[in-house]
């Protein structure tokens, strides 16, 4: 199984929503997460989880990790960093 991480900072415009993230990933059979190490706290999300992006509260400017696995894990992280950068 294919595994992929990249440290992003995360650059969105304002009409970005976490719905199109999450639809966006929806056809990559690969599993998508989110780390977010601020404020002394280690947070994990499913990026095709909503709920997941909730918690996440992220912020332009915020450094994040971006964490794939699966067989078309590549494609999904080059997608999602796409997205958010």
């Amino acid at each position: 199984m294919e595994e992929y991480k990249r440290d992003i900072i995360i650059n969105i415009e304002e009409k970005q929503t976490i719905v199109e993230l999450s639809q966006m990933l929806t056809p990559f059979k690969s599993e998508v997460y989110l780390i977010n190490r601020s404020g002394g706290h280690v947070v994990e999300a499913n990026v095709k989880s909503l709920l997941g992006l909730i918690s996440m509260q992220i912020h332009n400017g915020d450094q994040v990790t971006v964490r794939t696995v699966g067989s078309d894990a590549k494609e999904a992280l080059n997608k999602i960093i796409q997205f958010l950068t």
